[in-house]
């Protein structure tokens, strides 16, 4: 597709969700039972034009992310009265100063990397009384430009947001470098969510979101595969 044709939103839709349903029907002895909870679409939003997540809406589609707090204020406070039924995953780094409408605005924060901000969220969601899951970022490569926890720290990490924090760490998600193969990320990120009991992996995105769900993926991110490259 070149950047002047239009995506079939809709379709590219439905072909992911095809494309979900075989994955997890060829899951990896180590993975998930194939009785497993179906792997959820996040679809990412970020950078989009309006008319092309007005298609995502109107094919029926709920669950989108989004990276930037300011850009997913304007385009999704609207929407929010027009659906109930939104859920909205932050899958982007997220400052400090921004916590507020962070927890106001999302559902699931993806992006836990630190103690402050662990704290902030935590004030936030006590304040507004919007308890929030959250996943845990995890910098699998150790990757110095890259956001996230390193792997012989999140254990810890894990520790202080559950205990010290009191925030509902439900999973884990990470990034693979792009010039390594992602099964390892993925499996070392499986690892480390079955030590610390935890249910939930986000990991995968347009061009190994399959391969992730094999490794138990509970939830994939998929933005140019759905909506096409993005103009800008």
């Amino acid at each position: 597709m070149t950047a002047t044709q239009t995506p079939d939103v809709a379709a590219n839709l439905a072909e992911i969700e095809q494309l979900i349903t075989a994955a997890q029907a060829d899951l990896l002895p180590l993975a998930a039972a194939p009785t497993a909870a179906r792997p959820t679409l996040v679809a990412v939003s970020k950078r989009q034009p309006d008319d092309r997540i007005d298609a995502g809406l109107a094919a029926g589609h709920r669950v989108f992310g989004e990276n930037r707090v300011q850009e997913a204020q304007h385009r999704w406070q609207v929407r929010r009265e027009q659906y109930d039924d939104l859920v909205l995953h932050l899958i982007g780094p997220l400052q400090t100063n921004k916590s507020a409408e962070a927890v106001a605005l999302f559902d699931v924060i993806e992006v836990v990397d630190r103690p402050k901000l662990a704290r902030a969220l935590a004030t936030e969601m006590q304040r507004q009384n919007r308890h929030l899951d959250c996943y845990v970022q995890v910098n699998t490569g150790e990757e110095p430009q890259k956001s996230g926890v390193l792997p012989d720290e999140v254990d810890e990490f894990i520790a202080f947001c559950r205990d010290d924090c009191r925030l509902n760490i439900v999973g884990l998600m990470c990034i693979p470098p792009q010039d390594e193969e992602p099964a390892m990320h993925f499996a070392l990120l499986r690892t480390i969510a079955e030590r610390n009991g935890l249910a939930h992996l986000s990991m995968g995105m347009s061009g190994d979101f399959e391969e992730a769900i094999r490794f138990g993926a509970t939830s994939v991110r998929v933005g140019s595969a759905i909506f096409g490259t993005r103009d800008s």
